[in-house]
């Protein structure tokens, strides 16, 4: 049973981003960290897969949408994505076979919570959408057998964090680390034996000048000032995917 584990998801390629989050002592100190997914698609795609990497044991990898897509644009399947098709010519084979070979779920025991489900957007799918005000018929489908063990879904995908119960089950969203919607910072959760949705903050303006410098992507110093600031907030996110959740 684990008794505290870090939930880092939407990392993005956001470097700085990731550094801030890893550098906090509760997650440093957790029994584990689960990536929920979407870990290199943005400005900082190598430097972020490798300090995942060197997190060895400490970290489990679950599959987002966007690790998917950036697979299959290396393999000539471009994304609608400007930023993900250039992140997918910059990663190393070995970077692309570890995002190809992840899975979509991981479940863990985790204190206080039992059973947790950890998943990118749905248990079954890495890119539909569920949001906090999604109707309880909608939740019954996208949760439709899942083992009756599982008592708490952790997911990610749409950016912005939330807590709620769904026919007694507990879902967590602990937002994004690298393209927050609804206020700027690096969001992300600590479970065990509670849920505790938390926010790093860090320099902004210094974060953006560093993936402007960094990054070879063409259009970094804007992709970072809509992302890292956030540009988008949480109503501005929840129109847009409104009609993704079937509304």
């Amino acid at each position: 049973m684990l008794e505290r584990v870090a939930v880092l998801s939407d990392i993005h390629g956001v470097l700085p981003a990731l550094e801030a989050v890893l550098a906090e002592p509760e997650v440093a100190a957790a029994d584990l960290i689960v990536l929920t997914g979407d870990l290199a698609a943005g400005p900082q795609p190598v430097e972020v897969l490798d300090l995942l990497a060197s997190l060895g044991e400490r970290a489990r990898w679950v599959r987002g949408n966007a690790d998917r897509e950036l697979v299959e644009a290396r393999a000539g399947q471009p994304s609608p994505i400007e930023v993900s098709n250039w992140a997918a010519g910059q990663l190393r084979e070995d970077q692309l076979a570890r995002l190809a070979a992840l899975p979509l779920t991981v479940q863990l025991p985790v204190t206080g919570l039992g059973e947790v489900l950890f998943c990118h957007a749905t248990p079954r799918d890495d890119e539909e959408v569920v949001l906090v005000d999604s109707r309880l018929d909608r939740w019954a489908e996208v949760f439709a057998g899942l083992p009756p063990e599982v008592g708490t879904v952790v997911c990610g995908h749409t950016h912005m964090p939330f807590t709620r119960l769904v026919d007694r089950r507990l879902v967590v969203n602990p937002g994004s680390v690298g393209m927050p919607y609804g206020g700027a910072g690096a969001w992300w959760a600590l479970l065990g034996p509670g849920v505790q949705l938390r926010r790093t903050a860090y320099d902004v303006d210094a974060a953006c000048a560093r993936v402007s410098a960094a990054s070879g992507f063409p259009d970094a110093a804007a992709w970072a000032d809509e992302y890292l600031r956030s540009r988008n907030s949480d109503v501005d996110a929840l129109v847009a995917f409104g009609p993704r959740d079937g509304r």
